[in-house]
């Protein structure tokens, strides 16, 4: 495939890896207990929302800034990028994630390492509750997603990273009192992991993929729905190559990238 040829692709899996690794280094570390107190929930949700603005701002010219499983899953189902390019997105925040939280495991005191583990469902909530919690969580992040970064959208104001960072920083302040505010499976994965506790993970890949799905279709479908024809959106599914670039040769000899891409 044409993406596969191309170092713009590439540039932009790593960016994936680079993005999701830093996301879940700072965002984790800033959920270790190290002083208790109540102002902990904020101290949390703010690094995490203040950490997906910076890498989103750092790379979402090169890739979109995805760096969340859940939301690259939303593109995907919103037919605004190939399943080939999903895939790789896939494995490189899940690798860069896990990347993350070694390094983060190596740079901790043993005694403070359990805290890591940051995703468990509090007393009193069910499977079905967190579930649907973690399906709310991410269906307004991956709806933020898309309305601020909506090439259509006339007259956008402010900054699209802080925004989808504020998404991130009130799911966290919600969300932590239920299951751990997860929004993210690749950032629940790695410390799953690093500890081999999978009790009820399932829970953090099919609420995020489920809210995920439903923003995308929510926002494209209904919202402010793409006026495009089924076979558009299979071409882009298939990784089919733009005709702009079949047509138009350019002096950079690289692929043009997904309009999606650009914040």
């Amino acid at each position: 495939m044409w993406e596969f040829r191309s170092m713009t692709f590439w540039r932009a899996v790593f960016a994936e890896f680079f993005g999701t690794m830093f996301f879940v280094f700072f965002g984790m570390g800033a959920a270790l207990r190290w002083t208790t107190g109540p102002n902990h929930i904020l101290h949390v949700a703010l690094c995490f929302g203040l950490a997906a603005a910076t890498m989103i701002q750092s790379i979402g010219h090169i890739s979109g800034g995805h760096i969340n499983p859940a939301v690259t899953f939303a593109y995907l189902v919103g037919s605004q990028m190939s399943l080939f390019r999903a895939f790789f997105y896939w494995a490189a925040q899940i690798l860069g994630a896990m990347a993350g939280a070694a390094v983060l495991y190596g740079v901790t005191p043993n005694n403070m390492r359990g805290n890591m583990a940051l995703n468990t469902l509090q007393p009193g909530i069910s499977l079905g509750m967190g579930t649907t919690v973690e399906v709310f969580l991410t269906m307004q992040l991956v709806i933020c997603i898309f309305a601020v970064t909506d090439e259509r959208r006339n007259g956008r104001m402010g900054s699209a990273a802080l925004s989808i960072g504020f998404a991130v920083t009130i799911g966290h302040l919600m969300g932590m009192y239920y299951t751990g505010a997860g929004m993210n499976p690749a950032r629940s994965f790695a410390p799953a992991v690093l500890f081999r506790n999978f009790v009820n993970h399932w829970v953090y890949w099919v609420g995020p993929m489920i809210g995920g799905a439903m923003g995308a279709l929510l926002y494209d479908f209904t919202l402010f729905p793409r006026m495009r024809g089924l076979s558009e959106r299979l071409a882009t599914l298939k990784g089919s190559r733009p005709p702009e670039t079949e047509t138009q040769q350019d002096n950079r000899g690289e692929p043009i990238e997904l309009k999606t891409q650009a914040l």
